[in-house]
């Protein structure tokens, strides 16, 4: 622990001095928010839409993209959730959201990617970058090479953090728009999921816990996902998904100058987004008796909760159960009459000892 607030202590001091270095961009947080955008994940249809084009700072959700390049490697075999990643003096000299990496250290990919999502940490950023690609701007051309792939054709990445640039760096770009067509790309990997759902996980052995900065996760039914992101510039924002009755709603709010009008615009969205698309597939829960671990799993499985549901009683077996009720109990009975016979018995023959003696 002593360890942990030593780190602390030093990671502030080197954080301040890399924020005077900072370069000067203009506020364009809003009230309530600079755009948003509300989409159905399986088919991309507008639910509603405002200012989805204009131009923002992602801040931390562009680690979504980090996110994704990392999971689609992952699935493709070239990367490894337990390889070990040796953390660099880079990595550990970056500031803002960490984990507060030692180069002294290692840790499995896995790790780092639930350092990257739940705690938002720039050093696990900047770790996984170097792993993977060498450097930081070699990453960051992988991160601009998959968003034109997507067709994200408003988006430019110049960091894999999405900290305030430094001096003669531009800030990181994108839109409403284009972080919709992010979040359907990562809806279709449910190993996202893993990532985006957890609301604490510790790390380093539990010695940190990490919280996720995404309060809709325990605020929304059938939240899951994504991010939120965040400097004064940039204002506060989010791509926020749930999933419900077979249909999955993305929300984006971009901008905000305040958290709670984020995270209260986003909820709203997320409403609108349910109300207008109809459930695309039966939500009664059904109990097989045959296989009740198996409809047991499928419900815990399910991100939306459901009722509970009313199994009738097989009269069958009911009426077994009555019977061996009955059984037990003229059997117990029977044993306690036994016991009485035996000890009046026992009992008339020591009395009958006792007149023998006298």
């Amino acid at each position: 622990m002593k360890r942990i607030i030593f780190l602390a202590l030093v990671f502030t001091l080197i954080t301040q001095i890399s924020w005077a270095a900072r370069a000067k961009i203009d506020n364009i947080s809003q009230d309530p928010y600079v755009a948003a955008l509300a989409i159905d994940a399986d088919t991309g249809e507008v639910l509603f839409e405002q200012n989805s084009g204009v131009i923002a700072y992602p801040a931390s959700v562009l680690k979504l993209m980090v996110l994704l390049v990392m999971v689609e490697r992952i699935e493709q075999g070239t990367l490894k959730l337990d390889e070990m990643v040796q953390v660099t003096r880079e990595a550990a000299q970056m500031g803002g959201s960490q984990v507060y990496l030692d180069p002294k250290e290692q840790f499995s990919i896995e790790d780092l990617l639930y350092a990257l999502i739940i705690q938002s940490a720039n050093d696990a950023a900047v770790a996984l970058a170097i792993h993977v690609a060498g450097s930081k701007d070699g990453f960051v051309t992988l991160m601009n090479k998959r968003a034109e792939e997507l067709g994200m054709k408003d988006t430019r990445f110049y960091s894999v953090h999405g900290l305030p640039p430094s001096e003669g760096q531009k800030p990181d770009q994108t839109t409403a728009n284009d972080l919709a067509i992010l979040g359907r790309e990562l809806a279709k990997n449910s190993d996202v999921f893993k990532y985006t759902s957890v609301r604490e996980r510790g790390f380093r052995d539990g010695e940190f816990m990490m919280r996720t900065h995404n309060h809709l996760l325990e605020n929304i039914d059938g939240c899951d996902g994504f991010k939120t992101g965040y400097f004064k510039a940039a204002g506060f924002s989010i791509i926020a998904t749930a999933k419900r009755n077979g249909v999955r709603i993305i929300a984006i709010v971009l901008g905000s100058k305040d958290r709670k009008v984020r995270d209260a615009k986003a909820s709203e969205l997320l409403s609108k987004g349910f109300a207008a698309v109809p459930p695309r597939e039966d939500t009664e829960v059904i109990v097989s008796k045959s296989e009740p671990v198996q409809a047991a799993e499928e419900q815990a499985a399910d991100s939306e909760p459901r009722e509970t549901p009313i199994v009738e009683k097989d009269p069958v077996n009911a009426s077994r159960f009555g019977r061996d009720i009955l059984m037990f109990v003229l059997g117990l009975g029977t044993g306690l009459v036994l016991c009485l016979v035996l000890a009046i018995l026992r009992s008339g023959r020591s009395s009958r000892r006792h007149r023998r003696i006298v």
